[in-house]
């Protein structure tokens, strides 16, 4: 039995693009402007859980889950080598400055090994923009301005101190998420040489976890 709020969500995705609208302008979209932004988001990954859409907030696109068989996904990860993530956009390690929008900029080839993957399944790159992050260290390797972070598209609830990417206010940020809600609060934390400071957040408030930093190419 799919919730009342799934429905209307489903219905409402036909003809609007999701990944574009925050949580409260979908909420106000479907009759429901006093709902709370983590309802809404819940049953959007409810939706995705169940397979009836894709929303990717980095690039702004909304499409339909691919079904593919278990044996084709079996065969991709066997005969998988050197994968092709696309390349989309920049993110700050500083101050939430850096609109996350769609930029496609191309592909990386990535040896699966090189980042601990067996799958490009999920996987992107973001170009990292600032110093706010050189002390995080990914698979033996800091992240310094003008690498590319390979992200794994992940909207569980992250590990406390795991590093991510955040969308906050509609700019994306790479962050250490400090877990802090026994205080009331979720802390994305700097990693740096520099003094930056954290980023505060009550966990009701609307940010997206947009997934996990997996691995990192230096550029330079």
């Amino acid at each position: 039995m799919m919730h009342s709020i799934q429905k209307t969500l489903l219905e409402f995705s036909k003809k609007h693009n999701l990944a574009q609208m925050t949580f409260r302008e979908i909420a106000k979209g479907i009759g429901l402007p006093n709902e709370s932004p983590q309802k809404i988001k819940h049953h959007l990954l409810q939706l995705e859980k169940k397979g009836f859409v894709k929303i990717d907030r980095v690039r702004g696109v909304m499409e339909k889950a691919s079904m593919k068989p278990a044996w084709a996904k079996g065969i991709l990860k066997k005969a998988s080598r050197v994968f092709s993530i696309p390349i989309i956009g920049t993110a700050s390690c500083g101050p939430a400055t850096i609109f996350a929008k769609e930029n496609f900029q191309g592909f990386l080839r990535v040896s699966g090994k090189l980042i601990d993957q067996s799958s490009p399944e999920n996987l992107f790159a973001i170009e990292a923009d600032g110093h706010s992050m050189n002390r995080a260290e990914i698979g033996g390797k800091k992240i310094e301005s003008g690498d590319y972070v390979i992200i794994k598209k992940d909207e569980s609830v992250p590990d406390n101190n795991e590093v991510v990417l955040v969308i906050v206010d509609n700019n994306g940020v790479i962050k250490r998420f400090i877990d802090d809600r026994k205080n009331g609060q979720v802390i994305l934390k700097s990693d740096s040489t520099y003094d930056y400071e954290p980023i505060y957040l009550h966990p009701d408030d609307e940010f997206f976890i947009n997934g996990k930093v997996v691995g990192i190419i230096k550029n330079s």
